[in-house]
């Protein structure tokens, strides 16, 4: 499941409910104590409540309320429910959905308690109509005796099916509503639902930036951890073949138990009916550990903190790398704060650069905050979300295009005055492709530029940027910077904004690429070095109908034995990231006869000079 968002609501500073929408990499941005490291403590007490437990100081402070509200909202739910063997059902069957068809949980914490207790409700839009309102509360033989009392199909078995195809389709009206149904209380398929869902949730994994040192460092092993999580929800099918043959011996001999009770007492038998409760994955998780020695034998928590701190980084890449070939189901939620503590700002990329890697994948999601210029500089601009007050001294969250100078202003973000050229491209593959191509010409001719380190040019992403990028544009535009603009061939109406380009009076120009698009200026041989595979690069589409990445997606994913094949924008990524560094001069002009390549570099150096 992915998370789609979080309310809050009387937690800590966030007095008034609060909704935060999340992409598959959110970044929250805002001054000191505005209430960033709550939002990622709130989602930790929802999904664990262990690295950050709810206190009885919780309650927003002037509140007279001592209830605390934590609700998340999630997509990709499961399609099939299991709590009866011979009925399986679903939460659209059941009610059990909003009315955009999200799975909604609010987890409700009494603060007024010492130990606070929780309740735990989905929100859907479920019938109210008295008589049919509570059906996933009753018992087998309540369902019967509705079902008697309706004249209705007797011979239907099993709860989900006598709830949906006889006592609800034979009610009228049956009056939905959004509410809250409880499912956290012993009532019967309502827990057993939820039981069913608490194990489809994202593993959810929290680093914090100010943990203490000690032998048992969090910081340390929390990526350990979450290891040892992933671990066990890759061998999820194994464990429930174990906890079904368990359940069988277990239920075979309570049955022959419970058999030889009734011989000695039938009166004191019929008061028990054996029930198994199969551990749950935190029990799991929590049967294994595992630890990290240093060499010269001094223990990892007495080394630096940003040596420990790289520990994480680390984990992110060797999670990116493997999760390319993973199959794995469950979706895991890394939140990360303030990553760029006791880091270099070389870590610093590092760390980007898995952040987006991780991100990409789509049974994963990172959720970061940031005081870091560089840092949120380099990250999507829609991934940004800025949290402030208004002017009543309430806490709200922002996002999109308004608020990007508010952004900028908080972090210190400012524009590079270096840039001389702005480089207008579609996305950030081409960024990596044509930095890539730069230096592989630049190494032949030296009088070309190589993006890779120019300050005088940047680039401009028009569909769609980082913060970095959103401020030199909106700050050069100004200045009346020349702007060389380049697409690919692969779509009709980008040449009528070529036109348009070519038609200023700012010396700005632009133009298409002759073949389809960048990937078609690969090399073979640079795809091999990449990623040991051999496939046929088109100038345009092959006979199949088929474009360079799409050709490759499909030969990697055999390859590295998918189910299904990547999407032609992972492959884009790939081939960026892992082809283009292996482009040599004399293979761009085995596969650019035209010289269109070093064209259009000369290109920029014209604009530069």
């Amino acid at each position: 499941m992915n998370l789609k968002s979080l309310t809050i609501n009387n937690f800590r500073a966030y007095k008034s409910e609060t909704k935060i929408e999340f992409d598959q990499l959110t970044t929250i941005i805002g001054k000191n104590d505005v209430g960033k490291s709550t939002i990622l403590e709130a989602l930790e007490i929802f999904f664990n409540n262990q690295t950050v437990k709810i206190d009885s100081s919780d309650a927003n402070i002037h509140s007279s309320s001592k209830l605390v509200e934590i609700t998340c909202e999630f997509t990709g739910y499961p399609s099939e429910i299991s709590i009866d063997t011979s009925s399986p059902t679903n939460l659209k069957d059941e009610f059990l959905l909003s009315n955009n068809e999200t799975l909604v949980v609010k987890k409700k914490f009494d603060c007024g308690k010492k130990t606070p207790s929780v309740d735990i409700f989905i929100v859907a839009n479920h019938p109210t109509e008295k008589e049919v309102s509570n059906l996933l509360e009753l018992k087998e033989k309540e369902l019967q005796a509705i079902i008697k009392s309706k004249s209705l199909d007797s011979k239907l078995k099993g709860n989900p099916t006598m709830r949906r195809k006889a006592i609800w389709e034979s009610v009228a009206d049956l009056k939905l509503q959004t509410i809250e149904i409880p499912v956290s209380k012993p009532k019967e398929d309502a827990k057993r639902i939820w039981e069913q869902i608490d194990g489809y949730l994202p593993i959810f994994a929290l680093f914090q930036s100010d943990r203490g040192s000690s032998d048992s460092d969090n910081e340390v092993q929390d990526p350990m951890k979450a290891a040892i999580a992933t671990a066990i929800s890759e061998v999820q099918k194994e464990i429930n073949d174990i906890q079904k043959k368990v359940k069988e011996k277990a239920e075979e001999i309570a049955t022959n138990t419970h058999n030889a009770l009734k011989e000695i007492d039938e009166t004191l038998a019929s008061k028990l009916d054996p029930k198994f409760n199969p551990p749950t994955p935190a029990k799991w998780n929590g049967l294994f550990s595992i630890q990290l020695d240093t060499d010269d034998g001094i223990p990892l928590n007495k080394r630096g903190s940003g040596v420990r701190r790289m520990i994480l980084v680390s984990f992110f890449k060797a999670e990116a790398e493997r999760r390319l070939k993973s199959t794995s189901k469950q979706n895991i939620i890394y939140a990360i704060e303030e990553p760029e503590t006791a880091q270099h700002p070389n870590n610093q990329k590092v760390l980007i650069e898995s952040f987006k890697s991780l991100s990409n994948e789509s049974d994963c999601q990172i959720i970061l905050t940031t005081h870091s210029p560089g840092l949120a500089s380099e990250l999507p601009i829609e991934s940004l979300r800025f949290v402030s007050h208004d002017d009543r001294g309430n806490l709200k969250i922002e996002f999109g295009d308004d608020v990007f100078s508010k952004i900028a202003k908080t972090l210190g973000v400012t524009p590079d005055s270096r840039v001389k050229v702005l480089f207008c491209v579609e996305g950030p593959t081409d960024v990596t492709a044509l930095c890539s191509l730069s230096k592989a010409m630049k190494a032949k001719y030296v009088e070309l530029p190589d993006l890779t380190n120019d300050e005088r040019v940047a680039f401009i992403l028009m569909g769609g940027s980082t913060l970095k990028h959103w401020v030199n544009q909106n700050y050069l535009k100004e200045l009346g910077k020349p702007e060389f603009h380049l697409y690919d061939n692969d779509v009709n109406t980008y040449q009528a904004s070529i036109d348009q380009v070519n038609n200023r009076e700012d010396n700005s120009c632009g133009q298409l690429t002759q073949k389809l698009e960048i990937e078609s200026y690969l090399h073979k041989d640079a795809i091999i070095a990449g990623f040991d595979i051999e496939i046929e690069v088109p100038d345009h589409l092959n006979g199949d109908g088929k474009a360079t990445p799409r050709i490759f997606a499909e030969a990697y994913s055999q390859k590295v034995g998918l189910p299904n094949t990547i999407k032609d924008t992972k492959a884009k990524k790939f081939l960026a990231e892992r082809a283009f560094q292996n482009m040599t001069a004399e293979m761009i002009e085995e596969r650019d006869l035209n010289n269109e390549v070093k064209g259009w570099f000369e290109k920029i150096n014209e604009l530069l000079n």
